[in-house]
């Protein structure tokens, strides 16, 4: 039983260690300058150039127009992750609900017709998604980031097999009680969808979050640049005798990775429960 446990544990700190390796020794290596990543590689010492790096990657005007930072950036990515999760669950949730409650024909295969979008990666319908987001006039705005991109088979899919676990006594009480299809939806639904709602935002917050050939091709306007672009920008741009700001890279690679990282935290709980319960 000892062996066992132990076993277990040595299992889960080798996981823990791969996981988080990567993490610490970006951080680490950022707190040093771009002299000494290039002369001798990653760093697992903490260096002193670490409030330096942070203070300029957040700060430091930047860019062709001198007015972008890595602060304004991150307020981009998060602008595009929370209205990926919250635009994807609204309208997913609203398919999902048509397509169980209102039972109108052809239903199932519309779901299905749905379901095998997930078939066309956005790399497959980029060029059509960004001639009709340019034809609106929607690039270089929040609008065009978002708006094309809100539909979604996954949290469709999701929604839809937690709607048919609840119950079919609440439709009827609910129709009883005079609630109407809105009604019942605000009322009843959304409350018992939270742990899946949940689960959801996490998925699409982070897939909103990590977008970056979509910001690429919308935005020219430096002020719409999101952090991953920004990573990119960092590494074309170089100092002294031809290094790239590598210390800058990771920094920013670091603080890319923060935002998910807290709503992960966050949400855990709800996370693992939206996803494995099923009796209502």
């Amino acid at each position: 039983m000892y062996k066992t446990k132990l076993f277990d544990h040595v299992i889960l700190i080798i996981g823990v260690i791969i996981m988080l390796g990567p993490l610490v020794v970006a951080f680490t290596t950022s707190s040093h300058t771009a002299a000494e990543i290039h002369q001798k590689g990653l760093m697992l010492s903490m260096g002193g150039h670490l409030e330096e790096t942070y203070h300029k990657v957040l700060f430091a005007q930047t860019g062709f127009n001198g007015k972008v930072t890595g602060l304004s950036m991150l307020i981009n990515s998060l602008i595009l992750g929370l209205g990926f999760a919250i635009g994807k669950i609204v309208l997913s949730m609203m398919a999902a609900y048509a397509i169980v409650y209102f039972r109108f024909r052809f239903a199932t295969l519309a779901f299905w017709i749905i379901f095998t979008t997930l078939l066309l990666p956005l790399e497959v319908r980029i060029m059509p998604s960004y001639k009709v987001a340019s034809d609106l006039g929607l690039l270089n705005s929040y609008t065009g980031l978002i708006l094309p991109l809100l539909a979604s088979a996954t949290g469709t899919f999701f929604f839809r097999q937690f709607f048919k676990s609840v119950p079919e006594e609440l439709l009827e009480a609910a129709r009883i009680d005079g609630a109407g299809p809105f009604k019942f939806l605000i009322d009843i639904l959304v409350p018992l969808s939270r742990t899946m709602i949940a689960a959801v935002f996490i998925i699409m917050f982070v897939y909103g979050w990590n977008q970056y050939l979509w910001p690429m091709l919308m935005t020219t306007d430096e002020n719409f640049y999101t952090l991953m672009r920004g990573i990119k920008q960092i590494l074309q741009v170089w100092v002294g005798a031809q290094i790239p700001d590598y210390n800058e890279a990771f920094a920013m690679a670091v603080l890319a990775m923060l935002p998910p990282i807290v709503i992960v935290v966050v949400f855990q709980s709800w996370f693992i429960k939206g996803l494995t319960e099923t009796d209502k």
